[in-house]
């Protein structure tokens, strides 16, 4: 906005548009979060012991300003010494109507400070003078799974929970942050298990963890409410190698309705079994190749022509379904599909084990159908580290 004024033979420009905005979406947010009620029920998982009488922003309000600056893209808590003036996100927290008293002030960064943060020195936010909000982290997780039952207006026939561990990156001497060298860098390790866009369990831990540390006690608690409410949803749960676990299994098997289809590591006795398979793939792709080198035999003299050439030919893939028992770590013997593909690179290996009968589905749709979506849930932890800013540390 912009205007003009003449005075004489002085020309004043004034640019000044008055109390602006640039983060009006967050009005659309809000809404939907009423609807929903997500940071009301957030907002039941603390218990408030600051005297009632002083208090001008509830823990509900200080949740949803949080909550909604980080949606807007403000991760840092100082943000909001700026943010509490801001008109629409006055709006969201119906404090419109004192845009201009001290009033309507949304929380500063101190305020919320005393929301998220706790010494572990603070044994008793009773007495503590400055930390009297105190969280119940049994009740927020427990949130998390209820959200998602509440999406369903029934009981959906069937579900898919799918784990997986990322690295969070830290940038300081973070108390339990350890140098991985598979992530090549000193970070956290926290564990997710989503259903589909559906977050229901985020647990931050060591980097110095076993991959699977947790898994089974978080597997245990969400399946329990899960069937508190759905005792005929089928389940299936899914992860990589790092889940390939005896006890992962064991759990599985003795739940009602409860399936897994879990990666694992190759490993000699695999390869051999699946030695005419391999063959197969083998001569399958050979010929195919044959008739392309000779056309190339006739046209080129290059052998490097043809290396180039070779990786033009699709792989050839075969599919093989066995019973097998591990040595030592399995307790009884359980079905293992491997995928087998020959190509220009040579021959590649995969392996899933899973409690779903060959006589529901094959090998070949378990893997495909089954198992590889769920590469799906990397793009639900970029979600939650680009969009929602969860690797902040």
């Amino acid at each position: 906005m912009g205007g003009k004024l003449f005075l004489g033979n002085h020309l004043i420009a004034n640019f000044d548009g008055g109390l602006i905005t640039s983060d009006a979406g967050i009005v659309w947010i809000a809404e939907l979060d009423k609807k929903l009620g997500i940071t009301e029920k957030f907002g039941n998982c603390f218990q408030d012991h600051r005297h009632q009488s002083y208090v001008d922003h509830s823990v509900h309000e200080l949740l949803a300003q949080r909550l909604y600056g980080i949606i807007l893209g403000y991760e840092d808590v100082n943000d909001h010494d700026k943010l509490r003036h801001d008109p629409a996100l006055k709006i969201a927290l119906e404090k419109l109507n004192e845009l201009e008293d001290k009033k309507g002030w949304l929380a500063g960064k101190s305020t919320i400070n005393r929301l998220e943060y706790c010494p572990e020195t603070i044994l008793d936010q009773k007495t503590s003078r400055y930390h009297k909000i105190e969280p119940n982290f049994e009740a927020i997780e427990k949130s998390f799974v209820e959200f998602f039952l509440e999406s369903y207006k029934k009981p959906p026939l069937s579900i898919i929970l799918d784990m997986d561990v990322t690295d969070d990156q830290v940038h300081g001497n973070q108390e339990g942050a350890f140098f991985n060298s598979y992530y090549h860098g000193v970070c956290y390790a926290p564990l997710y298990i989503f259903c589909g866009h559906h977050l229901l369990v985020a647990k931050l831990r060591s980097s110095n963890v076993d991959p699977a540390d947790g898994a089974l006690d978080e597997l245990q608690r969400i399946i329990g409410l899960i069937r508190e409410k759905w005792s005929e949803t089928h389940i299936l749960v899914r992860g990589d190698s790092a889940y390939a676990r005896e006890e992962i299994f064991y759990f599985c098997e003795n739940q009602p309705l409860v399936d897994y289809v879990i990666a694992m590591g190759t490993n000699g006795v695999l390869k051999l079994r699946a030695d005419d398979v391999i063959e197969k793939a083998k001569h399958e792709y050979e010929k195919k190749l044959a008739p392309i080198t000779e056309l190339m035999d006739s046209l080129f003299q290059k052998k490097e022509d043809l290396e180039e050439v070779k990786k033009l030919v699709p792989i050839s893939t075969w599919y093989r379904s066995i019973r097998y028992k591990t040595e030592k770590s399995w307790s009884c013997q359980r079905r293992v599909v491997t995928k087998v593909c020959y190509g220009s690179d040579g021959l590649k290996m995969r392996h899933v084990v899973t409690s779903l009968p060959a006589s529901k589905i094959p090998p070949s749709k378990l893997y495909t159908k089954k198992y590889c979506p769920r590469g799906e849930m990397e793009n639900r932890i970029k979600e939650q580290q680009l969009d929602l800013l969860a690797d902040r540390n």
